[in-house]
Protein backbone atom coordinates (compact mmCIF):
# COMPACT_ATOMS: atom_id res chain seq x y z
CA UNK A 1 0.00 0.00 0.00
CA UNK A 2 1.54 3.30 -1.13
CA UNK A 3 1.28 6.39 1.06
CA UNK A 4 0.89 9.74 -0.68
CA UNK A 5 3.01 12.25 1.26
CA UNK A 6 2.28 15.11 -1.14
CA UNK A 7 -1.01 15.86 0.60
CA UNK A 8 0.33 15.46 4.13
CA UNK A 9 0.08 18.63 6.14
CA UNK A 10 1.38 19.46 9.59
CA UNK A 11 -1.16 20.37 12.19
CA UNK A 12 -1.46 23.85 13.57
CA UNK A 13 1.65 24.75 15.64
CA UNK A 14 -0.44 26.58 18.26
CA UNK A 15 -0.55 24.93 21.68
CA UNK A 16 -3.81 23.25 22.64
CA UNK A 17 -4.53 25.82 25.36
CA UNK A 18 -3.67 28.78 23.09
CA UNK A 19 -5.77 31.92 23.32
CA UNK A 20 -5.07 34.92 21.14
CA UNK A 21 -3.34 37.60 23.25
CA UNK A 22 -5.22 40.87 23.53
CA UNK A 23 -3.91 43.89 21.67
CA UNK A 24 -1.16 45.20 22.18
CA UNK A 25 0.33 42.40 24.36
CA UNK A 26 3.86 43.75 24.23
CA UNK A 27 6.29 42.35 26.79
CA UNK A 28 9.89 43.09 27.71
CA UNK A 29 11.73 40.60 25.48
CA UNK A 30 15.09 40.72 27.23
CA UNK A 31 15.25 37.75 29.59
CA UNK A 32 11.51 37.23 29.54
CA UNK A 33 10.27 34.85 32.19
CA UNK A 34 8.58 31.65 30.98
CA UNK A 35 4.93 32.24 30.21
CA UNK A 36 5.33 36.01 29.86
CA UNK A 37 6.02 36.09 26.13
CA UNK A 38 3.01 36.42 23.83
CA UNK A 39 2.90 34.84 20.41
CA UNK A 40 0.59 34.94 17.41
CA UNK A 41 -0.18 31.80 15.43
CA UNK A 42 -3.20 32.52 13.24
CA UNK A 43 -3.23 34.60 10.05
CA UNK A 44 -6.13 36.77 11.17
CA UNK A 45 -4.38 37.65 14.44
CA UNK A 46 -1.13 38.51 12.66
CA UNK A 47 -2.98 40.68 10.15
CA UNK A 48 -5.06 42.40 12.86
CA UNK A 49 -2.07 43.22 15.10
CA UNK A 50 -0.08 44.54 12.13
CA UNK A 51 -2.99 46.65 10.89
CA UNK A 52 -3.73 48.12 14.33
CA UNK A 53 -0.10 48.99 15.02
CA UNK A 54 0.24 50.54 11.56
CA UNK A 55 -2.90 52.63 12.11
CA UNK A 56 -1.59 53.86 15.46
CA UNK A 57 1.94 54.66 14.27
CA UNK A 58 0.73 56.36 11.07
CA UNK A 59 -1.77 58.46 13.07
CA UNK A 60 0.92 59.60 15.53
CA UNK A 61 3.35 60.57 12.78
CA UNK A 62 0.73 62.28 10.61
CA UNK A 63 -0.72 64.23 13.56
CA UNK A 64 2.79 65.37 14.50
CA UNK A 65 3.35 66.66 10.97
CA UNK A 66 -0.12 68.25 10.94
CA UNK A 67 0.66 70.04 14.22
CA UNK A 68 3.87 71.33 12.67
CA UNK A 69 1.94 72.57 9.62
CA UNK A 70 -0.58 74.35 11.85
CA UNK A 71 2.22 75.96 13.86
CA UNK A 72 3.74 77.28 10.62
CA UNK A 73 0.52 79.21 10.03
CA UNK A 74 0.86 81.21 13.27
CA UNK A 75 2.66 84.13 11.63
CA UNK A 76 0.47 84.31 8.52
CA UNK A 77 -2.30 86.40 10.03
CA UNK A 78 -5.97 85.77 10.69
CA UNK A 79 -6.82 84.98 7.06
CA UNK A 80 -4.70 81.80 7.14
CA UNK A 81 -6.51 80.53 10.23
CA UNK A 82 -9.77 80.36 8.31
CA UNK A 83 -8.72 77.10 6.63
CA UNK A 84 -6.03 75.79 8.98
CA UNK A 85 -8.51 73.54 10.83
CA UNK A 86 -8.68 71.34 7.73
CA UNK A 87 -4.99 70.39 7.88
CA UNK A 88 -5.28 67.81 10.71
CA UNK A 89 -8.46 66.36 9.18
CA UNK A 90 -6.83 65.85 5.79
CA UNK A 91 -3.67 64.42 7.35
CA UNK A 92 -5.54 61.93 9.55
CA UNK A 93 -7.72 60.84 6.60
CA UNK A 94 -4.62 60.23 4.50
CA UNK A 95 -2.94 58.42 7.40
CA UNK A 96 -5.92 56.09 7.72
CA UNK A 97 -5.97 55.24 4.02
CA UNK A 98 -2.20 54.73 3.84
CA UNK A 99 -2.16 52.65 7.04
CA UNK A 100 -5.05 50.49 5.85
CA UNK A 101 -3.21 49.66 2.64
CA UNK A 102 0.28 49.27 4.10
CA UNK A 103 -0.84 47.43 7.25
CA UNK A 104 -3.04 45.01 5.34
CA UNK A 105 -0.45 44.19 2.70
CA UNK A 106 2.42 43.75 5.17
CA UNK A 107 0.21 41.89 7.65
CA UNK A 108 -0.97 39.40 5.05
CA UNK A 109 2.58 38.84 3.77
CA UNK A 110 3.84 38.30 7.34
CA UNK A 111 0.99 35.88 8.02
CA UNK A 112 1.74 33.93 4.85
CA UNK A 113 5.46 33.67 5.60
CA UNK A 114 5.07 32.70 9.25
CA UNK A 115 2.29 30.21 8.55
CA UNK A 116 4.18 28.64 5.65
CA UNK A 117 7.08 27.90 8.00
CA UNK A 118 4.85 26.94 10.95
CA UNK A 119 6.53 29.64 13.05
CA UNK A 120 5.14 31.48 16.01
CA UNK A 121 5.29 35.26 15.83
CA UNK A 122 6.19 37.48 18.74
CA UNK A 123 3.75 40.32 19.30
CA UNK A 124 6.68 42.70 18.79
CA UNK A 125 6.98 41.82 15.08
CA UNK A 126 3.81 43.67 13.95
CA UNK A 127 4.93 46.73 15.94
CA UNK A 128 8.39 46.66 14.35
CA UNK A 129 6.88 46.33 10.87
CA UNK A 130 4.60 49.30 11.49
CA UNK A 131 7.70 51.36 12.28
CA UNK A 132 9.34 50.06 9.09
CA UNK A 133 6.25 51.12 7.14
CA UNK A 134 6.52 54.67 8.49
CA UNK A 135 10.24 54.80 7.74
CA UNK A 136 9.56 53.76 4.14
CA UNK A 137 6.88 56.45 3.94
CA UNK A 138 9.31 59.08 5.26
CA UNK A 139 12.07 57.97 2.88
CA UNK A 140 9.74 58.01 -0.10
CA UNK A 141 8.72 61.61 0.70
CA UNK A 142 12.20 62.87 -0.23
CA UNK A 143 13.09 63.45 -3.85
CA UNK A 144 16.08 61.21 -4.37
CA UNK A 145 17.69 60.77 -7.75
CA UNK A 146 16.70 57.25 -8.79
CA UNK A 147 14.95 56.70 -5.46
CA UNK A 148 11.77 54.83 -4.65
Amino acid sequence: MAVNHANTQLSNPAPLDYATPPFPSLYWPYRAKPGVANYLYYSFDIWRHTLLWTLIVYAVFHLTVAAWAVLMQLGKGKHAWKYVWAIPLVYILLAGIEALLAGSIVGLILAAVYNAGYFRMSTWIPFIWSLINVLVLILSSFSIQGGL
